[in-house]
């Protein structure tokens, strides 16, 4: 009886040794997967790829996966527009950092930073979640679906060629336009102006300021700008080149065009002599100015903003209106030219 009683309890030891040496199969952990877009000129992308997304991976470890596309590639440009159609992203929320994340599309360095963790627990709460239904996104993941995208460079013009093309019709005009009138602008004097320019004036300089002061409030307040049919102006005032010192360049246009209307009222309603050469020099300014921003939308960002053209083209404006108008003076030049009119 001992020895069956023995044999019993070793077959039983072994059993539980056999039960107990069985690999247990671990349960697969639950993923959270994204896709965002970045540009790698873009101030707010660099604050989603450098601030955000560390901290959240850091945290989720293995369960987050978030996909990193570069707009500024043909891929990833026609990966984007794919996404852009598919969820049907309206004009006022295109740009980058754009994330989409299941059925939810976030947009900026304030909307993602906020609601990213947010979806990220949801879908981990679920069970996981999979890549959003985005045509072609298949090509872009790759080594346990992780990979980043790689980056191919493209010539900054070719990004968008329709806008950049336009981009430089204007940047032509405003060449043109620096030439013909810098003759013009060497007279000190009389700086007569007509009634009507005197009017078109303030009028345009008004026009400027709206545009200037709408792009302001969107880079104050990091919003996705209305960009039209043709451009992406997201692009552009989400670039290094949106900030000069630290100062948004709209603010620094609104504060340009301000100028100008108080410059503009000396002159014409309290008549100080200093105030229209003042006002020539401004507009000069504000020309030049014109001229390095709209240089750099097509030939180094990549893409053009319309609203930034409006304003250059409303700042050449100014700049035919506050020149000295031609016909007295090369009628003036012909006069000291002529003998029969010496005294």
């Amino acid at each position: 009886m001992r020895s069956l009683r023995l044999l019993s309890y070793l077959i039983g030891v072994m059993l539980l040794g056999g039960m107990m040496g069985q690999p247990v199969v671990a349960q697969t952990a639950p993923v959270a997967r994204a896709v965002l877009f970045f540009s790698p000129s873009c101030p707010h992308c660099h604050v989603v790829l450098t601030e955000t997304l560390p901290s959240l991976q850091a945290r989720y470890g293995d369960q987050l996966h978030i996909l990193t596309v570069d707009v500024t590639t043909p891929e990833g440009k026609a990966l984007y527009a794919a996404a852009i159609t598919a969820f049907a992203v309206p004009r006022d929320r295109l740009g980058v950092p754009a994330l989409f994340c299941e059925q939810r599309h976030l947009v900026g360095s304030l909307e993602i930073p906020q609601q990213l963790p947010g979806l990220i627990e949801q879908a981990l709460a679920r069970g996981g979640n999979d890549w959003p239904a985005i045509p072609g996104l298949a090509a872009f993941i790759i080594d346990l679906d992780t990979t980043p995208a790689a980056t191919v460079t493209t010539a900054p013009f070719n990004r968008d060629p329709l806008a950049n093309s336009l981009a430089l019709a204007v940047l032509v005009g405003i060449v043109i336009s620096l030439v013909l009138v810098a003759p013009r602008l060497r007279w000190a004097s009389p700086w007569a102006w007509s009634v009507q320019r005197n009017r078109l004036i303030p009028l345009v300089t008004s026009i400027g300021l709206l545009l200037a002061g709408y792009l302001a409030w969107i880079e104050l307040r990091q919003q996705p700008a209305f960009c039209g049919p043709v451009g992406n102006c997201n692009l552009v005032h989400q670039s290094p080149y949106a900030r000069l010192a630290g100062i948004p360049v709209a603010v620094l246009g609104v504060g340009g065009y301000v100028a100008i209307l108080a410059v503009w009222l000396a002159a014409w309603r309290a008549q100080v002599a200093w105030a229209k050469p003042v006002l020539v020099g401004l507009v000069v300014i504000g020309t030049l100015f014109s001229l390095y921003l709209t240089f750099l939308e097509p030939f180094v960002i990549g893409a053009t903003c319309l609203w930034c053209l409006g304003s250059a083209i409303v700042m050449t404006s100014l700049l035919w209106l506050v020149a000295p108008p031609v016909s007295r003076h090369v009628a003036r030049g012909r006069r000291s030219l002529n003998p029969a009119t010496r005294h």
